[in-house]
């Protein structure tokens, strides 16, 4: 059997080992998925529930092992592990109560005698590929809501954290989920456009859901679309922050720098332009470089910095770029500089334009500019010039204004007075333009995950034309 390693991005050393899965591989765990099916998708709710709820005590008990593997695997600080088995739990816990959800109604029929059902019911075979950034919240987001639908899952591990995807997929397991109900597939990295083109290919699998790029997001639709597979798309993002001139500047600034630099700015949701009208520009930049300041990087296997490392050196190297470029064509560097290695220090750019690739261009690293907005109107229109929409922020005092410019703002999400860094279990989660569509999470996630069929039953006598 083919296996990879996968090395730690700070030590170089081998963090863990993983099967590198063939197509064989992948047609055997989709046969198995689909053998499953059926008796998942007959199961009660409330047995559905209990399980689910088991799933979440599962991995909480597995905590020292995902933090390790999160910390090896990513260079991620231990906070942020800790973090992400809270909400992944609390994920699944909320899938739980959503199984006695998932409804239908009764529809007035002009026809005499004819009730008119719409209903919920399960998919099939459902295939969901996470990330390594948030490895286990996106990790169990994939597959929980799916589940609870009455749906069997087959779970694609990141390349970049295989040990920590199959520590999900473990604890579901021990839960006492059926045989086949929930599956893994871990492939090196050199494989991986054969393997998901492999899922989506199979005839099992009836749909899709994928969190990462949107370039690769681009290409699994496409793919997808060969076999008219839906698709959910929760992509790129370049998440605007808007300071107006009414702003609590401390409030601003704190968001700003627990958007920006949590998890090193890798996150979908992270801080990449803040939007400050001029009038208060000078005072926040200096309020927010000050705090920035004391956000140090560190080896995150020493648990004592804010900042640990960032995935890879491929990151390093666009983020270089990203602010050369800037530097190159007249913004100012307030905080920040070369790092050693893959830990790198939180930077940031002020009086970044529109002509800038920092201001364009996704960083997904430890960045941020600061861009400078005429009035409100300009920072509105600013905001949003991009190609992504996913979530985005407006700080102000008034919050009937606060609201009005959030609706003007094309995101997906939108927070008046709060960063753009903001998930919970229940919630609508979900982006617009190249941040993909379809929504995860709460009841919104019931749709993405069933069909809605129409059945009616006749209860008089039909009376045909002919």
């Amino acid at each position: 059997m083919a296996t990879f390693h996968r090395v730690d991005p700070v030590t170089g050393k081998v963090a863990s080992t993983a099967v590198a899965a063939t197509r064989a591989d992948v047609d055997a765990v989709c046969d198995a998925a689909a053998a499953a099916f059926p008796c998942w998708a007959a199961l009660g709710p409330t047995a559905r529930r209990g399980l689910l709820n088991r799933a979440a005590d599962a991995l909480e008990a597995r905590k020292d092992r995902f933090v390790a593997a999160m910390v090896s695997e990513i260079g991620a600080t231990p906070g942020w592990a800790g973090f992400n088995l809270m909400l992944a739990a609390r994920i699944v816990r909320e899938a739980a109560a959503m199984t006695t959800q998932i409804g239908g109604e009764v529809i007035p029929s002009d026809k005499p005698g004819c009730i008119a059902l719409s209903m919920r019911e399960p998919v099939g075979v459902m295939v969901g590929i996470a990330p390594w950034n948030a490895p286990i919240i996106l990790g169990v987001r994939a597959i929980a809501m799916p589940l609870a639908c009455g749906n069997s899952v087959i779970l694609k591990a990141s390349e970049a954290c295989p040990q920590t995807h199959s520590l999900i997929v473990e604890a579901f397991q021990a839960a006492g989920l059926p045989e086949g109900v929930v599956g893994l597939i871990t492939n090196a990295p050199a494989d991986a456009g054969e393997i998901v083109g492999a899922l989506i290919d199979n005839r099992h699998v009836r749909r899709v859901n994928f969190t990462g790029s949107t370039h690769v997001g681009r290409i699994i639709a496409q793919r997808a679309a060969l076999y008219l597979k839906p698709v959910l798309l929760e992509l790129g993002g370049k998440a605007p922050l808007i300071v107006l001139d009414d702003a609590d500047l401390e409030e601003a600034v704190a968001a700003a720098a627990f958007g920006a630099f949590m998890n090193s700015g890798q996150i979908c949701m992270s801080t990449e332009r803040i939007i400050v009208d001029d009038q208060v520009a000078d005072d926040f930049a200096e309020k927010f470089a000050t705090k920035v300041r004391t956000l140090a990087v560190g080896n995150p296997a020493d648990g004592n910095t804010p900042l640990g490392a960032v995935v890879d050196l491929k990151t390093v190297a666009t983020v270089t770029d990203l602010v050369d470029d800037a530097l190159a064509k007249g913004a100012v560097r307030l905080c920040g500089g070369p790092g050693e290695g893959v830990l790198m220090p939180a930077t940031v750019i002020d009086r970044v334009t529109p002509d800038m690739r920092l201001f364009r261009d996704e960083s997904f690293g430890p960045v941020v500019g600061i861009i400078r907005a005429r009035d409100e109107a300009h920072a509105i229109e600013l905001a949003n010039d991009s190609e992504y929409g996913l979530s985005a922020a407006v700080f102000t005092r008034d919050t009937a204004r606060g609201l009005r410019v959030a609706r003007k703002i094309k995101t997906g999400i939108c927070h008046v007075n709060g960063p753009t860094v903001h998930d919970e279990a229940q919630m609508p989660f979900g982006g617009t333009k190249a941040s993909g569509y379809g929504r995860f999470g709460g009841k919104a996630g019931i749709d993405s995950f069933t069909e809605l069929r129409w059945i009616t039953m006749e209860t008089e006598p039909g009376h045909y034309p002919i």
